[in-house]
């Protein structure tokens, strides 16, 4: 099936041993100072391209959401250790846009930035997409076919 399509019926996301679930965003606290929040902004999609480009740096997957004043990417790595080495290789664009965020924003408070880490082990996600594209975990890894062995949430967390 086309993975831009919906899938009918109900499907869970399969992954092969550890990875790890990243979620990073950015608040826009103060709308009118644009000259600091755009940076920062455009800076993620770059980001996610050039990782894109390079499966091999560690990222199966990621989404990108807006919420209010809010964007929130959340992504999935095949290892921490992975993600730790694109976020401080100075080659890489993570760290140079990290480093012009503190000179340009500091702890001024015109835009706010987050993220939190979560190793993630076989046998401890569970999920479920009923009627839904492929995506989030699904797309990350595999989606599979919700079958008897698979028919709750107990049952996919156990497995």
């Amino acid at each position: 099936m086309n993975r831009n399509g919906v899938q009918p019926g109900r499907y869970t996301a399969s992954m092969d041993g550890d990875f790890v679930v990243f979620l990073i965003g950015m608040r826009i606290n103060k709308l009118w100072k644009v000259h600091k929040w755009f940076p920062p902004f455009v800076a993620m999609p770059k980001m996610l391209r050039e990782l894109r480009k390079h499966p091999e740096k560690g990222l199966l997957g990621a989404r990108l959401s807006f919420g209010g004043r809010t964007v929130t990417v959340v992504q999935y790595w095949r290892s921490f250790d992975r993600l730790e080495a694109f976020a401080r290789n100075p080659s890489d664009p993570h760290l140079p846009s990290w480093r012009a965020f503190n000179t340009r924003v500091g702890s001024s408070g015109d835009v706010g930035v987050y993220h939190e880490t979560y190793r993630v082990g076989p046998g401890s996600h569970e999920s479920i997409y009923s009627n839904m594209p492929i995506m989030g975990l699904a797309a990350a890894g595999t989606s599979v076919v919700v079958g008897k062995r698979t028919e709750s949430a107990m049952a996919r967390i156990s497995k």
